[in-house]
């Protein structure tokens, strides 16, 4: 007899569905789930070997506090402004379960953990279409009452909103709150952390897994005022106040302080990316400008045997297959990840191929 322990009120639940990640072994061009093609600064792998290993029979500092006040220092806050978590997935977790009072509301073409979050925490939410380019009007969100999640670049599609749209989004009711969540932020886009000191309505969500190459250590970090940091401090000490592991921290820091290595890595993956965009157009593909590290496409070709082609060659890249509770819309077009300048050429070329042989099929098939 099977027994079924599950809370019938999350019978229905929906997983979230990562990238796939190869596991036969095959060398692989990894371009479907938006991480950093270069390894983390030597800073960081010379501060993880100074950790050791001897201390992993402690417990990491529940507060953060040394990669706290890195964090401060590099955004001229005070410390009891700054939250740590284990990716900024735990951090929105926090906030869908404990800042959502009155619901939630996002974009219809926006982070697809959103709703998995509401489901799992019994959140009502709704969800407001992007206009028919992907880009977002903010005027819709007027009279709104919910907490609002604003994903900043936008993912899938790479849209950034401008600081100006930002502000007049908290300037609608400066008693909802807004979380903008910037994991792709430092790839061109305007970052909402200046406007901290005049909105407390205001919480900024960052990751050091895309721009600071440290996906696999889960690290993260929320901004804002100094009693709502408080209250999601809260919510962390009631889940885990050790969710973020000492090699992490250490890790964090590291990367925080070699602004070198981070500005050198982030502008060749938005020249990268420039080329990248660029090579998709010359192949007939619709592009939509992108301030991430990965590029939303329409290719000139069934988008879903196009990405299937290109796995068979060892290129991943991303499909948002239409489904129930996706927009239609979203099920002709690819994201495509920013890799080394090495990996777009590998990309662009295979793709040349590859629609040049689905065309030929086509051009046989109705002769």
């Amino acid at each position: 007899m099977t027994r079924h322990f599950l809370d019938p009120r999350l019978a229905g639940l929906v997983r979230y569905v990562p990238g796939e990640v190869p596991r036969d072994g095959r060398p692989v061009i990894k371009l479907n789930t938006n991480e950093n093609p270069f390894p983390p600064s030597p800073a960081v792998v010379k501060a993880l070997s100074a950790a050791g290993a001897e201390r992993l029979n402690l417990y990491p500092d529940p507060e953060a506090r040394g990669l706290t006040r890195a964090i401060a220092d590099r955004f001229g806050l005070d410390t009891d402004r700054v939250v740590t978590g284990n990716g900024s997935d735990e951090l929105l977790a926090f906030c869908f379960h404990g800042f959502c009072p009155r619901g939630a509301v996002f974009a219809d073409v926006t982070y697809g953990f959103y709703p998995v979050f509401c489901r799992m925490f019994g959140v009502p939410f709704e969800t407001v279409p992007l206009r028919d380019d992907f880009s977002l009007n903010v005027d819709d969100y007027r009279g709104r009452r919910e907490t609002v999640f604003l994903a900043n670049p936008n993912a899938p599609t790479g849209l950034a909103l401008a600081l100006p749209d930002v502000r007049r989004l908290l300037e609608q009711d400066r008693d909802r709150l807004t979380v903008v969540d910037e994991a792709y932020v430092d790839f061109g886009a305007e970052s909402a952390a200046p406007l901290l000191d005049e909105y407390d309505n205001l919480l900024v969500i960052r990751t050091f897994s895309k721009s600071r190459q440290l996906a696999g250590a889960r690290l993260a970090f929320a901004l804002g005022s100094s009693s709502l940091a408080a209250d999601l401090m809260t919510l962390k000490f009631g889940f885990n106040p050790y969710s973020v592991n000492a090699q992490a921290l250490a890790a964090g820091e590291a990367a925080l302080r070699d602004e070198a290595y981070f500005e050198r890595t982030r502008r060749e993956i938005m020249r990268n990316r420039d080329t990248l965009q660029e090579g998709l157009r010359a192949l007939g593909a619709e592009v939509v400008p992108s301030k991430a590290n990965f590029v939303f496409t329409r290719p000139p070709a069934d988008a879903a045997s196009l990405q299937r082609i290109l796995r068979e060659r060892g290129i991943l890249v991303r499909h948002f297959p239409d489904e129930p509770g996706r927009p239609a819309r979203t099920g002709a077009w690819l994201r495509v990840s920013v890799g080394t300048a090495e990996q777009v050429g590998a990309l662009l070329e295979a793709m040349r191929d590859v629609l040049r042989d689905m065309r030929k099929e086509t051009a046989d098939a109705t002769r």
